[in-house]
């Protein structure tokens, strides 16, 4: 038996934090898929934090860190800044503490996370149009009211309480070689790599940990190729719970001594891992929750031995949700989307429709003009949007209407 001395929390202070976030939190389940066994080539098992209280693991974190304060920093309540899951934790922490919460959200943020901050208890206050602005509005209340200001990540009390996950995950599936989990500013990562690491250590044995990040905002890959801390300037992505410029201090240094590897995924990617796991595993996961099944689908881990990857949250706004699946159904190749030129002639988009339901293909968006550029006088333009069963079946239709004497031109990207 050896002992592993790692920046961060120690082995007894996670499990202190543990007994603390065990009167709160539930022990989330661990479910096992086929279809990703299958894709990966190793058992795959999903450790289900979309489950947990608030809809993600943050809850995790807050609790063990506001759980600390004193009487005097209680009294002078708490503020934070978040788009979402981290308002929604500290908000029920708070709440099941009784200690007064502000918290401070961008202006877009969706209508949902935003009711669901205000049905735990605290206060919000809308300002700024992103999580950075919101950020900055909270330090100030912070610096003017005294109230003490909840990070996000980059805290060792919320990395504790963050790495009770991993005390989970080792007690579900103790045999577990790999896990594969988001990273956005490292809190998760960090307490469950850490927490992990250290218990592997005193029986000798070893863990895999593999981060995940969104291609348009990936810090720590970056990170850790360059092996310093480095920031980006984030772009647009539908795993908006990830997207952050830098990674924390604490959390960069502790990552670089446990996690093995850190790897980039589209939203296209993620998009479709929404779609699987609807689909094949019943859960109902959010973009920055779904990045680690993204990674296996797109064969970016490498199989070794029973890996676990974790769904860190739930919160998927349902007009999100909508558009997610359809970028899913899209990137699966379910969708065909192509054009065809007819004349202009009764009857044929009727013939044009009957070829694909004998295909047993579904129309499900249709657009005929006459006004396309480069039509000929006599012709119309007719351009469709067909369900699919998969590019073989998407394939089977397009032929079918060149059977037919048709020239459709594909539309995918």
């Amino acid at each position: 038996m050896s002992d592993l001395t790692l920046a961060g929390p120690t082995l007894a202070e996670f499990h202190q934090a543990r007994e603390r976030v065990s009167r709160v939190v539930h022990v989330t389940p661990m479910e096992s898929s086929s279809f990703l066994s299958q894709a990966l080539g190793a058992p795959v098992f999903l450790k289900c934090e979309n489950l947990q209280r608030t809809g993600s693991y943050k809850i995790r974190g807050a609790y063990n860190r506001l759980s600390q304060l004193g009487e005097s920093e209680r009294s002078r309540g708490v503020v934070a800044a978040s788009a979402g899951n981290h308002a929604q934790g500290v908000a029920l922490a708070a709440r099941e503490l009784g200690i007064p919460a502000t918290i401070y959200m961008p202006l877009g943020v969706a209508l949902p996370k935003l009711q669901a901050t205000r049905d735990y208890g605290a206060e919000v206050v809308l300002s700024g149009h992103s999580v950075e602005e919101a950020l900055l509005a909270a330090k100030a209340y912070s610096e003017q009211s005294g109230a003490v200001f909840i990070p996000p990540y980059d805290h060792p009390d919320v990395i504790a309480g963050q790495g009770t996950l991993g005390l989970e995950i080792l007690e579900q599936v103790p045999d577990v070689d790999t896990i594969v989990m988001a990273i956005g500013g490292g809190g998760l990562i960090s307490g469950v790599a850490s927490v992990v690491t250290q218990m592997r250590a005193q029986t000798g044995g070893s863990i895999r940990i593999i981060g995940v990040q969104a291609a348009n905002s990936a810090p720590y890959a970056l990170s850790m190729k360059l092996g310093a801390l480095t920031g980006v300037v984030p772009t647009p992505t539908i795993s908006d719970g990830i997207a952050v410029a830098k990674p924390g201090v604490l959390n960069f240094e502790i990552v670089r001594e446990t996690v093995s590897e850190v790897v980039t995924v589209s939203d296209d990617d993620t998009a479709r891992a929404i779609l699987v796991l609807l689909e094949r595993a019943k859960q109902v996961v959010e973009p920055a929750g779904a990045v680690g099944v993204a990674a296996i689908l797109t064969d970016q881990i490498q199989p070794l031995g029973k890996t676990v990857v974790v769904l860190s949250g739930g919160n998927i706004d349902p007009l999100m949700m909508e558009r997610v699946i359809s970028r899913g159904l899209a990137a699966s190749e379910r969708y065909l989307h192509f054009r065809v030129m007819l004349p202009d002639r009764p009857g044929q988009l009727s013939r044009v429709s009957e070829i694909i339901s004998e295909a047993n293909a579904n129309v499900v968006e249709v657009l005929h003009t006459r006004h396309g550029r480069g039509l000929q006088i006599s012709e119309v333009e007719l351009e469709l949007s067909v369900e699919t069963r998969g590019p073989d079946h998407a394939e089977q239709v397009m032929q079918h209407l060149r059977d037919a004497g048709f020239t459709p031109q594909s539309l995918m990207s």
